[in-house]
């Protein structure tokens, strides 16, 4: 499948959280031959693919998950000067332009994947209720969807300040407050990160939560695939949001080398081969073969909102005003 994405200009609001630490090798201290990858924690390498690179490139890898990728970001910032890792993986558009900004890559972040941030609904939820699913993001402010979404805060989440681009881009400057203010009185829920709202609160995932409506992937729904072969989830593709996730050479890496030898590694048949079934996101590369089950849950947004958009001019006036909303 044959898809380019769409690749947007960034911003930030961003909370430091407590960094959790993935050991792949216990060899002990940094050496030439360890090479640290820093990534947000829904990063997913298989033990295959691990001893892969590190049988090919002749490195060790490591890899040190440091939380959502706001935080992340923020992390590297914080210690840009002696920095905890050789590359990155998972800065995505929405703070792309920040760490730019901020200097703490070292020549270009390079795109390794992509995937549409899109509400997803419990399909099953709606056909025991005989309640129609909403088909556009403009119909969840409505009643009878009172206290059915929950999404993520545009502060500390990468998909939560996807869909405030995205609100921002399809009502305007005039608008999107007011639209806010109508989600907040429809009852729905903020979490800090995509992982509680899918994992824990969204009722067609495997948390079982009390709401049917989620903030996540149009490529979701290939992962909800049942035992009679059909998924319990679809998606709202009206008022999405194109996120690509980038990977970068950190400057002042202790592993130069082995950074860019990891960078390369995600660009390979290989990794490339794996993110839509490890990470739910489309790769970048072109000709990259795709489950098939992706052919029949899931869909491309034929519009994606917040492409054009500054983002990281404007970031801090966003997130001042729907902080000023949810305060």
């Amino acid at each position: 499948m044959k898809i380019l994405p769409k690749v947007l200009i960034p911003l930030s609001g961003i909370l430091t959280i407590g960094l959790v630490v993935t050991a792949v090798n216990l060899s002990g201290g940094t050496t030439t031959k360890e090479v640290v990858l820093v990534t947000h924690s829904s990063f997913v390498m298989s033990k295959e693919l691990i001893a892969d690179f590190d049988q090919t490139s002749g490195y060790t890898l490591k890899l040190l998950k440091a939380g959502d990728t706001g935080s992340l970001t923020n992390r590297l910032i914080l210690t840009k000067q002696s920095p905890i890792g050789d590359a990155v993986f998972g800065i995505d558009n929405t703070f792309a332009s920040f760490a730019t900004e901020n200097e703490i890559i070292d020549g270009a972040l390079v795109p390794t994947n992509f995937g549409d941030v899109c509400f997803n609904y419990d399909k099953n939820w709606f056909t025991e209720r005989k309640l129609t699913p909403p088909t556009s993001i403009l119909e969840l402010v409505l009643p009878k969807y009172k206290s059915l979404t929950v999404l993520q805060n545009p502060n500390t989440s990468s998909t939560g300040l996807s869909f405030l681009a995205a609100t921002v881009d399809m009502l305007g400057e005039s608008g999107w407050e007011s639209y806010w203010r109508s989600l907040k009185n429809n009852g729905v829920k903020v979490t800090n990160g995509w992982e509680a709202a899918y994992f824990t609160d969204f009722s067609g995932s495997s948390g079982k939560g009390a709401y049917p409506i989620v903030l996540s992937y149009a490529s979701s729904p290939a992962n909800e695939v049942r035992s009679d072969g059909q998924s319990q989830t679809a998606s709202i593709m009206d008022g999405c949001f194109r996120q690509t996730e980038y990977a970068g050479v950190l400057k002042n890496a202790n592993n130069p080398k082995g950074a860019q030898a990891i960078v390369s590694y995600l660009l390979g048949k290989k990794f490339q081969a794996s993110f839509p079934e490890a990470m739910y996101m489309y790769p970048i590369v072109a000709g990259t073969p795709i489950p098939a089950s992706w052919s029949k849950f899931t869909q491309v947004a034929a519009r994606t909102y917040g492409d054009t958009l500054d983002l990281n001019a404007n970031r801090k006036i966003w997130l001042a005003k729907w902080s000023a909303i949810f305060e």
